[in-house]
């Protein structure tokens, strides 16, 4: 009996996942993360961090909306208690860390 023939993983574009556009999809090219597979494995919350990583600007709503695309779910279906929660995780993401601050720290004033 022969085995069936094993699947290649795909490259999907980025584009495939809906909810991702062009725009959206250069970013995360910019980040290192060229196929929809490489973001689904990924998930939400790694790809984010690459995204914010490589330059690209932190946008809640982008984020939020990527989440509920691998979800499967339209971005607007975030709401009360969910969207809550990934607010926190999103501004954890976008914290500035003081050791990789560049310059000297600025001067807040005070006496």
């Amino acid at each position: 009996m022969q085995s069936p023939p094993l699947s290649l993983p795909r490259n999907s574009p980025l584009t495939e996942i809906p909810g991702i556009g062009p725009a959206t999809a250069e970013g995360f090219l910019r980040a290192g993360i060229a196929s929809a597979e490489a973001l689904r494995a990924m998930g939400a919350e790694a790809a984010y961090e690459a995204w914010l990583r490589a330059g690209n600007p932190p946008h809640f709503i982008g984020y939020y909306a990527l989440v509920m695309a691998l979800q499967g779910r339209p971005w607007n279906d975030c709401r009360g208690a969910e969207k809550d929660a990934l607010r926190v995780s999103f501004d954890a993401m976008k914290a500035p860390d003081p050791r990789q601050r560049k310059g000297p720290p600025r001067d807040r004033g005070g006496p």
